[in-house]
């Protein structure tokens, strides 16, 4: 269910999106996955609200930045909440790497 609701969400964006690994050998591509599925409501002892923690991404060997903005914007419109972000740089691979990470909240 949510991989496939981010998938929708970023599919107007011009280059691969794919859950967890790329199919495509050309740069940038986008991955994701989710890295916690935790419940953020009780109610009764019952979950109420489950919370899926993703992560997007973005790998580039160019400057990502207009890329990083445009997966922003997608994401905050489908009503994911920013959570966090940062960049790297894989030294082995000479590959820029953007960490996006989200937290969509969805009612049981």
């Amino acid at each position: 269910m949510i991989n496939s609701e981010i998938k929708s969400t970023l599919d107007n964006i011009a280059i691969p999106v794919s859950f967890q690994t790329s199919k495509s050998e050309k740069y940038p591509y986008i991955t994701f996955f989710t890295y916690l599925d935790s419940p953020t409501l009780y109610s009764d002892d019952r979950e109420i609200i489950t919370g899926y923690f993703i992560q997007i991404d973005i790998w580039s060997k160019t400057d990502y930045t207009s890329l990083a903005r445009e997966v922003e914007e997608n994401m905050l419109a489908a009503n994911f909440i920013k959570l966090r972000y940062f960049d790297l740089y894989e030294k082995d691979t000479k590959v820029y790497h953007k960490v996006m990470r989200f937290l969509k909240e969805v009612e049981k």
